[in-house]
């Protein structure tokens, strides 16, 4: 095997590792290039496989699965004959295609959660405001339980799961740098109880001595800041085909903003808060501090 093969197995596997959306982008991607290549306009690569040329975008974004009929009329279209690299595409759809771990959760999951947790997990940067609560990716299984118990009383457990599940990112060999701006309310706010909150606390000082997570603490001493809409979180992908995407969540739905004026909009919010926050060595002493508060009785507003 040549460098250069060992070097795209090497980029598979690492991609394969961050889930199908990111491996239906890579695919998308590769039958854009194929597809200007040619000179054939979306129009017609839509026609051939009997869409519309909005079929064609949304495959080329990584934002539908592949049929294989669909896959092998475009190869045809786009002058990709040779039988060996035709398997080549082929395979690539039908690990595209092979179902993330959170669809086992569907029954519990909105479909607009599940989209979220697909681009969580082909993400390579998150940035993320909380106001009210820990971020979910940070959270201890006995917190989550406690903030998921506020709002549902059935598949407790399972729900539970899935938010832990979601962590794993964090411990990948090539794992996304997380840059989370929590509100200090959110960590004075007994979630569960004292101790539950201080083994939260406990686990936010392990958490941000990772090199790729990066906690800043918003103290009351800011007074107000930039986010008073609300928490959101930006991801940021290595792919050119997706632009980077702002996350808000509501009781009942949630929001994706992928326009370039909303996107740079909340990273200017973003940026302001990271400025008007401790620093990281400081919100880690912050958190430190906080817990011998907590442990002398006295930090619990």
């Amino acid at each position: 095997m040549t460098n250069d093969e060992d070097n795209s197995a090497d980029a598979e596997s690492l991609a394969a590792e961050r889930g199908p959306t990111v491996l239906r982008i890579a695919l998308g991607s590769r039958l854009r290039q194929l597809r200007e290549g040619c000179g054939i306009s979306r129009e017609a690569a839509g026609d051939s496989i009997r869409g519309s040329h909005a079929k064609i975008s949304r495959l080329e974004l990584g934002r539908t699965g592949f049929k294989e009929r669909d896959l092998r009329d475009l190869l045809t279209l786009y002058g990709v004959v040779d039988p060996a690299e035709r398997e080549t595409y082929l395979e690539l759809a039908r690990r595209a295609n092979d179902p993330g771990w959170w669809q086992h959760y569907s029954d519990l999951l909105p479909a607009w959660f599940e989209t979220y947790i697909g681009l969580e997990q082909a993400a390579t940067t998150i940035r993320t405001y909380e106001a009210q609560f820990v971020p979910g990716l940070l959270q201890t299984a006995d917190y989550a339980r406690a903030v998921i118990q506020l709002g549902n009383t059935d598949e407790t457990e399972r729900r539970v799961a899935i938010r832990v599940r979601r962590q794993h990112i964090l411990f990948r060999v090539v794992a996304p740098t997380l840059w989370a701006v929590i509100d200090e309310n959110a960590l004075r706010r007994p979630v569960g109880g004292m101790q539950v909150l201080l083994e939260q606390i406990e686990h936010l000082v392990e958490m941000a001595e990772r090199p790729n997570i990066r906690i800043q603490v918003l103290p009351y001493s800011a007074g107000g800041h930039s986010a008073a809409g609300g928490p959101f979180s930006i991801l940021r992908f290595p792919e050119a085909e997706l632009l980077d995407i702002v996350y808000t969540e509501q009781l009942t739905s949630s929001l994706y903003l992928d326009k370039r004026r909303d996107v740079e909009l909340y990273m200017s919010v973003m940026n302001r808060l990271s400025v008007e926050a401790l620093s990281p060595p400081d919100s880690l002493q912050f958190l430190k501090d906080l817990l011998s508060e907590m442990r002398s009785g006295e930090g619990i507003a």
